[in-house]
């Protein structure tokens, strides 16, 4: 089946924040509101992205920059549509869209690192310009 990826906007907000919720690899916490994301959104225009398979949110990526570095945060893909390029593709529209803007490097912030995710990396930036970043979830209490 095919998908589209577009540029990610707050009319996609309970779908993308759905699969977050899905995922075992995303932490959701209070900077993951509506509020927040509409203003990551309009601090970063054209930089964040959602993979469509016949209507249905199946892959999202959040990206924003700070003037001299790129920042990946919350890429997820349904697990179901894993392998299918969805990831690459939400990547390399990201990384696409941080060179346009004279952004050259990125930083991935992850929680959780697991062979399957270093392995995805290892084959989608051979070059190494995304950096990982072990992000340790807060523990309440």
């Amino acid at each position: 089946m095919a998908f589209s990826v577009t540029e990610m906007s707050i009319r996609d907000f309970e779908d993308v924040h759905s699969l977050w919720k899905s995922s075992e690899a995303i932490v959701l916490n209070k900077v993951d509101s509506r509020d927040s994301i509409q203003r990551l959104l309009s601090l970063n225009p054209g930089l964040s992205f959602v993979a469509r398979e016949n209507g249905a949110c199946v892959g999202a990526v959040l990206c924003s920059q700070d003037g001299r570095m790129g920042y990946l945060t919350h890429l997820v893909v349904r697990e179901d549509r894993r392998r299918l390029g969805i990831g690459r593709q939400l990547v390399g529209r990201c990384m696409f869209a941080l060179t346009g803007q004279g952004i050259h490097e990125c930083i991935l912030l992850i929680m959780q690192e697991t062979e399957e995710a270093l392995g995805f990396w290892d084959k989608v930036d051979p070059a190494g310009r995304v950096k990982l970043v072990m992000m340790a979830p807060r523990q309440s209490g």
